[in-house]
């Protein structure tokens, strides 16, 4: 049964039942005019909340059997538990409308998206990791979204954004006319592919600049275009002239990004030096900050402790501080911090209150820092393991480290 608790939905409802003539189309007249998800006071009275409706246009020529709604990491946290029927749509009777209605807090983000599904119901509710991945390959944005899409890779289609009101600003994200423009350079620094971002008007004998190493650079590249971002925070004055540098995973993450020495190991030895001779970056630590997310978080926070000599700043958003998860133990960097000489290093955490797997987990490595004296700074935003959260957080977090204090 449709959730209804919505005022717009039961209206809906209650004019179909009572066969009004064009309920439906001044339905979806509305929806397109505010935008979808349709967000609505919270039912039950709470100023700190609010009743956020997902609509879905079925085509009356090819009607659908079922539409999942996925929305990042809440939909994620269903399926890792093995029961997805919460997030099935329900179709409101006599009409081409499916919904959902979630109750969340006013300052949510989340990307999501929906699967229209045609066939048996036990299918598009299968939770083993072949079917979940065909849900990703298959799932689509939401058409009424007038907000820009989150881009996403290997030919999967991009998700929408929910960002409700009091959702932190992200004055830092997209492409802004009359900016300058910084610009990116391919490069392979001993058989890995390296995206150099250079701010606007960069020479290398303007330098030092200061340096960003941002790991999985594949996704912040071409996909995220992080350049964008970097060159609106340079145009208001919010970060140093910075040259970042993207590393791309070369299908070795899992490889590299869990505390490996040898990696980080290559990224003090061979790039920075190789940055320094070509483009000018500055070799004091306290101006270099590498910063990763989930795994990539793990090995920033790693890096600052395994070479500060290199590494002053480390932004770490959703860490995987559980790993590793075997009969090592879990929680292995929280312990070295905990039991190692201290380390003359900056640490900025962020990770999503949605985010159940690694919430505590970051919250622990947080008060071993504290306790043991570190420079450390740490923020929870209501969303979830999502870039549409850490692209927001990646640029804060870069101007809060590499500004001047």
């Amino acid at each position: 049964m449709t959730d209804t608790r919505s005022p717009l939905l039961r209206a809906l409802r209650q004019a179909v039942r009572a066969q009004v003539v064009g309920a439906e189309a001044e339905f979806w007249l509305r929806a397109e005019a505010l935008g979808t998800p349709l967000v609505e006071p919270d039912p039950e009275g709470d100023p700190a909340q609010r009743l956020v409706t997902f609509v879905w246009r079925d085509d009356p020529a090819a009607p659908v059997s079922d539409v999942l709604a996925l929305l990042h990491t809440v939909t994620d946290r269903a399926r890792h538990a093995g029961d997805l029927t919460a997030h099935l749509m329900d179709r409101v009777e006599g009409t081409s409308v499916w919904a959902i209605s979630h109750r969340l807090r006013a300052d949510h983000r989340a990307s999501y998206q929906f699967l229209p599904h045609r066939g048996a119901r036990a299918d598009v509710l299968r939770t083993d990791r072949a079917s979940w991945t065909a849900v990703l390959d298959a799932a689509v944005p939401d058409p009424l979204n007038p907000s820009p899409v989150l881009p996403s890779r290997d030919g999967r289609s991009p998700a929408s954004v929910l960002s409700l009101q009091d959702a932190p600003a992200e004055p830092h994200t997209g492409r802004r006319p009359g900016v300058y423009r910084g610009r990116g350079v391919d490069a392979e620094v001993r058989g890995r592919r390296i995206t150099a971002h250079l701010p606007p008007g960069h020479t290398p004998e303007s330098g030092p600049y200061a340096v960003a190493v941002l790991l999985d650079g594949e996704m912040w590249g071409p996909v995220l275009s992080v350049g964008d971002m970097l060159d609106n925070l340079h145009a208001d004055g919010a970060l140093p002239p910075t040259v970042a540098l993207l590393v791309d995973t070369m299908g070795r993450r899992m490889e590299d990004l869990s505390c490996s020495g040898a990696f980080v190991d290559w990224l003090a030895d061979e790039l920075l030096p190789w940055a320094e001779e070509r483009y000018g970056t500055d070799k004091r630590p306290e101006r270099t900050v590498v910063a990763g997310q989930s795994a990539g978080g793990l090995t920033a926070a790693f890096a600052a402790h395994h070479r500060p000599d290199r590494f002053g700043l480390a932004l770490s958003q959703s860490g995987s501080f559980w790993w590793p998860d075997d009969e090592r133990g879990t929680e292995w960097l929280t312990g070295q911090y905990a039991s190692a000489p201290h380390r003359p290093v900056r640490l900025r955490l962020e990770v999503g209150l949605q985010e159940w797997m690694l919430l505590e987990e970051n919250r622990r490595l947080r008060d071993v820092l504290q306790e043991r004296g570190y420079d450390v700074s740490y923020a929870e935003f209501n969303g979830g393991h999502d870039y549409a959260c850490w692209r927001g957080g990646l640029a804060s977090g870069l101007a809060a480290l590499l500004s001047e204090r």
